[in-house]
């Protein structure tokens, strides 16, 4: 499996792979790993045109994110990002917006997404890990929801990403303390789903994984999850007997199911 690497610096590293037998990436690293990655407005930019990009790739099949250097993200670049602090608050509120919709998108990919959190992944950069379907984090991680600590409100969708993984009390208590929560304890919490001594390796052991499935069956699994983290049983019911339904046409459901008729 070959990878081509893209000449956009950006915050994070982005391997994507795609069909089994060709891997074409859109990989880049921050140019910025002495400040731990922080994102500001040209990081941004090119992170969102980069998630862009593998949306509009019809051979993408999974996408690992992680940051450069020692950290993976160190929050925001405040000053860059937040600008003027006394314009009018829904003015302030539009131009967050706009910062939220820079690393959201990741969560619209179809495919699956990792985050390999090789280190810090603070503020801002706890959401870009959190917006990945499945966080692998390395033995120096530290996932930091510190909003409060600075005075700042949770924002991103900080709020409801860290619910939804670790429920809503103990999103609560980490969202009121601010601390920093190390690996050990992400993955006990479920804030991760995976501690690993290299946190990017494990990450693309996954990615091969999940590359190497059929790509409607990995999005259906994605959307069907969704639907049942918001929906009644019957809804759920009813995606699921239409795309298993579908997927019993897949040739390799086809030759499982052949071998089991042959052993009998």
């Amino acid at each position: 499996m070959r990878l081509r690497q893209a000449s956009a610096d950006i915050v994070a590293a982005c391997l994507l792979f795609c069909s089994p037998r060709t891997a074409r990436s859109a990989s880049s690293r921050s140019n910025a790993p002495e400040r731990l990655n922080a994102l500001d407005w040209p990081l941004l930019d090119e992170l969102k045109a980069a998630v862009q990009t593998v949306a509009d790739d019809a051979e993408a099949r999974a996408l690992v994110i992680t940051g450069a250097g020692r950290g993976f993200c160190a929050g925001a670049n405040l000053s860059n990002l937040f600008g003027d602090l006394d314009r009018p608050t829904d003015e302030m509120r539009d131009h967050l917006m706009k910062v939220y919709d820079s690393f959201l998108g990741i969560r619209d990919l179809t495919i699956p997404t990792i985050a390999a959190v090789n280190g810090a992944a603070i503020g801002a950069g706890l959401n870009v890990a959190l917006a990945c379907d499945v966080v692998v984090a390395g033995p120096h991680a530290g996932f930091g929801p510190t909003f409060a600590e600075i005075g700042l409100h949770p924002g991103g969708g900080c709020s409801w990403m860290m619910t939804e993984r670790m429920g809503r009390a103990r999103a609560t208590a980490a969202l009121l303390s601010g601390a920093i929560i190390r690996s050990g304890e992400a993955y006990a919490i479920g804030l991760a789903d995976e501690v690993a001594d290299d946190a990017l390796v494990a990450a693309t052991e996954r990615a091969r994984l999940y590359a190497a499935r059929e790509p409607k069956l990995m999005a259906d699994i994605k959307q069907s999850v969704r639907i049942a983290a918001t929906s009644d049983l019957a809804t759920s019911l009813d995606f699921e007997a239409w795309a298993q339904a579908s997927s019993m046409r897949n040739e390799r459901f086809r030759t499982f199911m052949q071998r089991f008729a042959d052993s009998d």
